[in-house]
């Protein structure tokens, strides 16, 4: 946690608005290891392939409707924290979290600590 943000209050934005979170060879050996499967069940279990590049499967979610498969739909938390993708290991790179400046902004305005904002990440090109 940084001083800046707080995971714990946050609806799980970096785990529900992107459409693909990429997973390398690492990424794919720690999972396995996580799941006591060989990286070949790792793969297809968990990812699939979006053009060149493979990404984490999602599932339907309650609030953003699709978020990645290993968040917590009720706790809002990831399931297999200690295995995540290293992308997920290194969000935010920054101090801030602009997600986290984005509620705490709304919760005020709104003077309602359970509002969340609905936020969706658009590509020019139209990919999610």
């Amino acid at each position: 946690m940084s001083e800046n943000y707080d995971c714990s209050r946050c609806p799980a934005y970096c785990c529900s608005v992107y459409g693909r979170v990429p997973v390398n060879n690492r990424d794919l050996k720690r999972l396995a290891k996580h799941f006591k499967v060989d990286e070949q069940t790792a793969r297809r279990r968990f990812t699939k392939r979006y053009d060149a590049e493979r990404v984490l499967r999602q599932k339907a979610d309650p609030i953003f409707g699709e978020a990645c498969t290993f968040l917590n739909p009720m706790t809002r938390q990831c399931t297999i924290y200690a295995a995540r993708p290293q992308v997920c290991q290194e969000f935010p790179s920054t101090r801030r979290c602009a997600y986290y400046d984005l509620l705490q902004f709304e919760r005020e305005q709104q003077g309602d600590d359970t509002v969340v904002p609905l936020v969706q990440i658009t590509f020019r090109n139209g990919d999610k």
